[in-house]
């Protein structure tokens, strides 16, 4: 008598799976890539998805941010920044549901960011690009 040809696996690793299956690949071809990043867009955002892909550029520095429940993955492509992380957003105001912004951030710690760095930003803890050297061009993934 042959072994069954499949596996039995325990229910919730099967339906993680099925799930798994079932969800949808993206892809996005390097010319709809580079345009993203010509003007900084959002690459991949679907509702019911607990992630965010996006192609952003910077050409200047920009206000302070709190993502209340998203933590940001970036991911430096090109340019360099002046970087900021905790401390305590100057003038916090909600933007929307959320999401803070500020004047700038006072202490922290600063750090300067370049092609290839890899930084983390838990949810909840205030960011700023203070100083950027244009273009700055640099992937986050959005993680709620």
């Amino acid at each position: 008598m042959h072994a069954p040809s499949r596996f039995l696996l325990p229910l919730g690793l099967s339906l993680i799976l099925a799930a798994a299956a079932a969800a949808e690949v993206s892809y996005y071809a390097a010319p709809e890539v580079s345009a993203a990043f010509a003007k900084g867009a959002v690459l991949y955002a679907k509702p019911g998805v607990d992630y965010m892909v996006h192609a952003s550029r910077r050409e200047a520095p920009g206000q302070a941010e709190v993502h209340v429940q998203d933590a940001d993955v970036i991911y430096v492509l090109d340019g360099s920044a002046t970087f900021v992380t905790g401390g305590t957003a100057v003038e916090p105001h909600e933007v929307a549901p959320g999401e803070i912004r500020g004047r700038e951030i006072q202490g922290g710690e600063t750090r300067t960011l370049a092609k290839g760095d890899v930084i983390i930003v838990p949810a909840g803890t205030p960011h700023w690009f203070k100083a950027v050297k244009p273009p700055l061009l640099y992937y986050v993934v959005k993680v709620r």
